[in-house]
């Protein structure tokens, strides 16, 4: 046994914890779930898309993407649109009632992670990224060739809900004195 062992799994642990309190303030500030929010700011980044690119791109199981936009589809969120073409070919756009929520709800990262990472110099940075690439390699390589399927169990809010959401709350990062609860 490595004397590094029981410091990394400690290590693993924190940032697993971390991930999974930011996604149950996300859920409860704009009412999305994480996965469901880099959908939407991956198809607002890059265009309409296939779903089957979005998959591709956000690195999930088509299952899970089509299950993502069957309930953003169902909030208001997103549009399907089929080709005059090709009727077997859809797109997938953002509304203007997603677009407006965009403009407002936080990064699926930790802000104060997010200012701090920026506050260290570049080459730190891409260490950082390097080293957690090598780590994800050392997981299990086979697990990462098929993208994980997600379970989306929660219907996100309706775009009304959603605005309410917004309006009412804040979210402040565990010790951070600079973001206040409402």
């Amino acid at each position: 046994m490595s004397p590094y062992e029981d410091g990394i799994l400690r290590s693993l642990r924190r940032i697993s914890r971390a991930i999974d309190l930011h996604s149950r303030q996300l859920s409860s500030r704009v009412g999305l779930t994480g996965p469901q929010l880099v959908c939407l700011r991956h198809v607002e980044r890059q265009g309409a898309m296939t779903p089957s690119q979005l998959a591709r791109e956000v690195h999930l199981s088509q299952a899970t993407v089509t299950g993502i936009l069957d309930r953003l589809a169902a909030a208001g969120w997103v549009i399907r649109t089929r080709s005059e073409i090709d009727r077997r070919r859809v797109t997938v756009a953002l509304t203007d009632a997603a677009r407006s929520l965009l403009l407002r709800a936080p990064s699926p990262l930790n802000d104060r992670f997010l200012r701090r990472l920026a506050a260290l110099p570049e080459e730190e940075q891409a260490t950082i990224q390097r080293t957690l690439e090598t780590v994800v390699q050392m997981m299990d390589m086979t697990m990462l060739e098929e993208p994980p399927v997600v379970i989306e169990p929660t219907l996100p809010p309706s775009v009304e809900e959603a605005s309410r959401l917004l309006s009412v709350t804040a979210i402040a990062a565990p010790g951070d004195e600079s973001e206040v609860t409402k």
